[in-house]
């Protein structure tokens, strides 16, 4: 599966990362490398959190 980042310097130095297919989705890094790496782990992190919510509504759970 694969999703659109979009990572932004701020006036910081810091790197910011969206992921805009999942609402809400954001992390940061001081370098690109670890935003990279921090936006990964947050879209699993939706993911996983979405798939929760799912089964719950779904009574799976």
């Amino acid at each position: 599966m694969e999703f659109n980042i979009i990572i932004e310097k701020d006036d910081e130095g810091i790197y910011v990362a969206e992921c805009p297919d999942l609402k809400g989705c954001l992390s940061e890094g001081e370098g690109l490398e670890d935003a990279l790496e921090n936006i990964n782990e947050a879209i699993i992190g939706c993911l996983k959190s979405r798939l929760k919510d799912a089964a719950r509504r779904l009574k799976i759970a």
